[in-house]
């Protein structure tokens, strides 16, 4: 049996959790979690983004999830969007991957380039 303070802790860890989804103004980081993108590995990649949130205490960061986002040939894929609204797409984003998206795009302000999109597909057409 749990003790009364065992049971607060667990309350107040589940919603600090809780609050990692829901709206805040500031970042919003939303990762594809359609089949395609759960078979590519997206749920890990959630769970390190809640992680590496939680951790770093970013108050200003909401983590979620959404279904298809229609590039199933780059999953998982993981969406940005800054204070202002600006989007950015990352694709084949694996868990080593979320720490460095953290680090240099939402805490430092700088896209990871090599992550993106954009350059993600472009490597694909060009082994093609």
């Amino acid at each position: 049996m749990k003790t009364l303070e065992e049971l607060k802790k667990i309350r107040e860890e589940a919603a600090n959790k809780i609050n990692l989804r829901t709206a805040k103004n500031g970042y919003r980081i939303v990762v594809g979690m359609a089949t395609c993108g759960i078979t590519a590995g997206a749920r890990p990649v959630l769970a390190a983004f809640v992680d590496q949130v939680a951790a770093k205490h970013l108050d200003n960061v909401t983590v979620t999830q959404v279904g298809c986002i229609g590039e199933c040939a780059v999953e998982p894929i993981v969406e940005v969007y800054d204070t202002e609204g600006n989007r950015t797409i990352y694709a084949e984003v694996h868990e080593p991957d979320v720490e460095t998206i953290i680090n240099e795009h939402i805490m430092g302000g700088k896209v990871v380039i090599e992550k993106t999109i954009e350059v993600i597909k472009s490597k694909k057409e060009e082994v093609l």
